[in-house]
């Protein structure tokens, strides 16, 4: 079970999490993996920035203080017994006091290097396992908090975006069977969080939490992953931009993917990885409506009468072009690709045109300086570089398109009616996904539009 910041965001809600854990643990072997509270992630961000760029000392001592007492709350609400409570509040206390002489340092020096903003945003699920392990504690559940490192997530050293190492499942097992299986404990395990071979502390990226917990369920062939998250599954489409988006009650590895790539907040997007090769199912539950069925994400689905099933939306997207003649195309593809690697530029999309002379490339927008500078250097002077900006992405996504002609056209020709233009296009070959790139403020227009065109507002 993992459960996500809003599933956290304060100590009644950590209560209310601990009660459902105990509630499941009656004849079940439970592994529980947390998010930092709500909020507490970006708050670490903002901090780590602002004492990187200017005098921080009485701004560090506020923000400690803040957060000593947002901490402080959660475990007064969620934990019941003094004796448990008294060692919680300690713990806490050690972790801030690390925290503060973090910042401090960086404060001091005036550099913010991957590997400490990693470091410094780790403190947020180190903090909150304590106090979720602690409340499972006082209610009379066996639990230890452990680490991401302490549990066995061992990663390369990408920081910001660190990536498991193949041995990671092996380790994972040693450490955490022994004390479901024989100690009948209940592992509260510090999400987003993992640690280099010699111990240097790294995260998943954002929504890491759910690659901690289907790493953990692949190495212990758990027989589901239950996400526990603030809705009641996965939605036809945002409701915030659709109020008549419906819940899917089920959906492929394939489609959850393909969502979660395209900016539909599911889940992590590598988070199914781990669980497709064993079968092992993943529900998203509501963790303030824990009776509803919420969505499973398994291998196959039954047949549905839906062509598309969903419809994403990402905003903060800019799109590179890479152009000219008389240069050896293939060869630039694979530098492009390769420099953006390095640079750790996410690559969202891709479009060539037929005619070989320009290749197209969506980015996330945070990422657009760094990838203009690295491909500039690959493309030296044999070709033109370009950008376009203020644009979003909107996928639509479901399997039935796949052998199901005219969907394209259904596509275009609705956003045609309503006068949207679309200026970059991209397709899977397994047919799951048409992704499209409009202006931006013309994007929530388009996913109501495409929603409405398959009537995915209709049960």
């Amino acid at each position: 079970m993992k459960f996500g910041g809003a599933s956290v965001k304060d100590g009644r809600s950590i209560l209310h999490c601990a009660n459902l854990v105990k509630k499941f643990s009656n004849g079940n072997e439970i592994i529980v993996v947390t998010s930092a509270m709500y909020g507490v992630t970006d708050s670490l961000l903002h901090a780590a920035r602002k004492c990187c760029n200017e005098p921080s000392a009485g701004f560090i001592k506020l923000f400690i203080a803040e957060m000593m007492k947002k901490h402080y709350d959660a475990v007064n609400e969620a934990v019941r017994n003094d004796e448990i409570k008294s060692k919680v509040l300690s713990k806490i206390d050690k972790l801030l006091d690390e925290l503060e002489k973090v910042l401090l340092g960086i404060n001091y020096l005036g550099e913010l290097t991957p590997r400490s903003l990693d470091y410094i945003l780790s403190f947020g699920e180190r903090l909150s396992a304590p106090i979720l392990s602690a409340a499972l504690l006082s209610s009379g559940v066996d639990s230890l908090a452990l680490e991401g490192g302490d549990a066995g997530i061992i990663t390369d050293d990408s920081f910001g975006r660190a990536r498991p190492l193949p041995e990671v499942y092996g380790t994972i097992k040693s450490r955490l069977e022994p004390l479901i299986s024989l100690k009948k404990t209940v592992p509260v395990v510090a999400g987003f969080t993992g640690v280099t071979k010699n111990g240097t502390i790294t995260t998943l990226g954002r929504g890491g939490s759910d690659l901690t917990a289907t790493l953990i369920a692949s190495a212990l062939n758990a027989d589901e992953v239950w996400l526990w998250k603030e809705v009641d599954g996965v939605m036809t489409t945002d409701p915030k931009i659709v109020p008549e988006a419906r819940l899917i009650s089920e959906i492929s590895y394939q489609e959850a993917m393909e969502l979660s790539h395209f900016g539909a907040k599911i889940l992590h997007p590598k988070a199914l990885e781990p669980v497709m090769k064993k079968r092992i199912p993943v529900r998203i539950k509501n963790t303030f409506n824990p009776d509803a069925e919420g969505t499973v994400i398994r291998e196959s689905i039954r047949s549905t009468k839906d062509i598309v099933k969903a419809i994403s939306l990402i905003e903060k997207v800019a799109i590179l072009n890479i152009s000219g003649a008389g240069f050896d195309f293939a060869e630039v593809m694979a530098d492009v690709f390769r420099k953006l690697a390095e640079n750790k530029v996410h690559v969202i999309m891709v479009s060539q045109s037929s005619s070989e002379l320009n290749l197209s490339i969506v980015v996330d927008e945070a990422d657009i300086s760094r990838a203009v500078k690295a491909l500039e250097e690959t493309v030296n002077g044999a070709g033109r570089i370009s950008k376009i900006e203020n644009i979003a992405v909107i996928s639509a996504v479901g399997a039935g398109m796949a052998g199901t002609p005219g969907v394209a056209g259904r596509i275009f020709s609705a956003l045609g009616r309503n006068r949207i233009n679309v200026v970059m296009i991209s397709q899977s070959c397994s047919e799951y996904n048409v992704s499209l790139v409009v202006r931006r403020d013309e994007g929530r227009k388009a996913v109501r539009v495409l929603h409405d065109e398959f009537g995915l507002s209709s049960g």
